[in-house]
């Protein structure tokens, strides 16, 4: 099974422009590409998504939404407010095994950090991965804060039995201050696995040719990038 779950350490880190990054390479490439949401929040019926975002910068992938929550909140909450029936490991697994049927890769993007609730049991994207048996993805922050964050998502991945694929900096700042610098070296230790990637802050704003060029230059070879961590850790050593 080709599934890649995308988490993040946190709301706002990246995860949708890294998915979007990863599926453009991947459909490029001649690739058969898959981008599952489960539960999409803070969007209202008939307005765009996420998956309206990773259509635009990717081009012609298969997107699918399992719910949507006008709340900005958590899944589990915001279906709670408005009496929305909640999305499950087993219905999220279904979907990603159907589109895996027939496409090479499915990524599934999930909303916020790996143990954001679905429902009122506790489900979150860390039991989705654990169903598919599926490789996870961090998408971290490059500054202040983010091996702590990272640190802890990636041990509880671990603790459930997950496989951490690596870790992409979803947002790297054209002006990096010292911890961002510091954090290139520092993060794969955080996470117990490879940076696989820094993409550039302001992505989502390019055309999407440009988003191809972007994604190959900060992608790695294992998505079918060119990124080279051991160089830019070089480059940035030297601006410390």
């Amino acid at each position: 099974m080709s599934v890649l779950v995308v988490t993040g350490t946190g709301t706002g880190v990246g995860k949708t422009v890294v998915t979007a990054a990863i599926a453009a390479l991947a459909a490029e490439g001649g690739r058969r590409v898959a981008v599952l949401k489960p539960a999409q929040t803070g969007v209202l019926p008939g307005e765009p998504g996420d998956l309206d975002e990773v259509r635009r910068l990717a081009g012609d992938v298969t997107t699918r939404e399992l719910r949507r929550y006008p709340d900005p909140l958590s899944p589990e909450a915001a279906g709670r407010r408005t009496g929305i029936e909640p999305v499950t490991p087993a219905e999220v697994a279904k979907a990603a095994t159907e589109l895996d049927t027939d496409h090479d890769l499915v990524l599934v993007e999930g909303a916020g950090g790996l143990l954001v609730r679905f429902d009122p049991s506790g489900s979150t994207l860390a039991d989705v991965a654990w169903s598919l048996g599926a490789l996870v993805l961090i998408v971290a922050e490059a500054g202040l804060g983010t091996l702590n964050a990272t640190a802890l998502t990636a041990e509880v991945a671990t603790a459930r039995g997950l496989n951490v694929a690596g870790v992409v900096i979803g947002s790297w700042p054209a002006d990096p201050d010292l911890a961002a610098l510091s954090n290139v070296a520092d993060l794969p230790v955080a996470a117990g696995a490879p940076l696989l990637g820094v993409l550039p802050a302001g992505l989502a704003a390019l055309p999407r040719d440009e988003v191809l060029v972007q994604a190959r230059r900060g992608l790695s070879p294992w998505f079918g990038g060119e990124f080279d961590p051991d160089r830019f850790a070089e480059s940035t050593s030297a601006q410390t």
